[in-house]
């Protein structure tokens, strides 16, 4: 392997039904973060016929922020802090879980009644252990507000932090670098020393090489730190580039919980549990509105 070249994590693909597949790339065994990158899934495509939808009944998160973007498609988020919409191509969804959320992701009505072709990456993003406890917040991005620019023939967006010359305004505690970047005429650019601490470029479709070493779709390849990275991707190519600076410390993953410590883990199921039991009224985590169904504890 290029010594440019870290490691390359080759995904875990998984169906869900319906022909809802998922490549799990991180957290890998032998790679558990890239900057604060923690979990990152690539969904579909898959196509549903009018009627047919996505259906994420809601459940809970703390000690992170969960970053959806979509190729296709458009997903209905509902919270427990009373925001509804809905995402669609190029925008941003940002919710920081902090001591404890609960949401929902479901095709929109429209959408499900015409049918829709879903596709997209959804990223989990450790937050700080100093902010690990903070209250619950959710900004939705339009993609009009999210800087764009040429990537060496690429047409690329920065979704969170700073990139290329370029600052998102997705604010997060910590150093971080998102872009997303088609390139549909092929391209050719060079990923700096100084872009972040520890980065990765991960191939939705298409291909691209680094120093003769080829990263097909669904593999991530995580970049040696302190080295200038020239890269050339394939026409019709789509990529991210996820990164930033190291984690203050390894972080557990419980399910949908995220925590520098077990006591936590076990203190944020103990209380999912309890506030089913006791009906969500009162409870450490409730429903969004109009929601009546939730996702148990695995095992439960």
């Amino acid at each position: 392997m290029s010594d440019l070249i870290e490691q390359i994590i080759k995904p875990r693909e998984k169906d869900l039904g319906d022909g809802f597949v998922v490549r799990r790339i991180l957290p890998f065994h032998s790679r558990k973060m890239v900057g604060p990158f923690i979990f990152f899934d690539h969904f579909g495509p898959v196509d549903y016929a009018p009627g047919k939808g996505f259906d994420v009944r809601p459940h809970p998160h703390i000690g992170l922020a969960t970053v959806t973007f979509l190729y296709e498609g458009a997903i209905q988020h509902k919270d427990t802090l009373g925001n509804d919409l809905v995402i669609r191509p190029g925008a941003v969804n940002w919710m920081t879980a902090g001591h404890g959320i609960c949401h929902s992701e479901r095709t929109p009505d429209e959408e499900r009644a015409s049918g829709q072709s879903m596709h997209g990456i959804q990223t989990w993003v450790a937050l700080p252990k100093d902010y690990e406890e903070i209250a619950p917040d959710f900004v939705h991005h339009p993609a009009e507000t999210l800087p764009e620019f040429d990537l060496g023939g690429a047409h690329a967006r920065v979704l969170a932090g700073d990139a290329f010359g370029h600052s998102s305004p997705v604010e997060f505690p910590w150093g971080i670098w998102y872009v997303g970047a088609d390139a549909d005429n092929g391209a050719e650019f060079t990923i700096g020393a100084n872009e972040a601490e520890e980065r990765a470029l991960y191939v939705a479709f298409g291909e691209a090489v680094i120093d003769d070493e080829l990263i097909e779709a669904g593999q991530m390849a995580v970049l040696t730190p302190g080295k200038d990275i020239s890269v050339s991707v394939a026409i019709g190519t789509r990529f991210m580039l996820a990164g930033g600076q190291p984690m203050d410390g390894p972080r557990k993953i419980d399910w949908n919980f995220v925590a520098a410590d077990t006591e936590r883990l076990e203190q944020a199921k103990a209380d999912w549990r309890a506030s089913a039991a006791g009906g969500w009224t009162d409870t450490p985590f409730t429903l969004p509105e109009g929601e009546d169904d939730y996702i148990p504890l695995p095992g439960d």
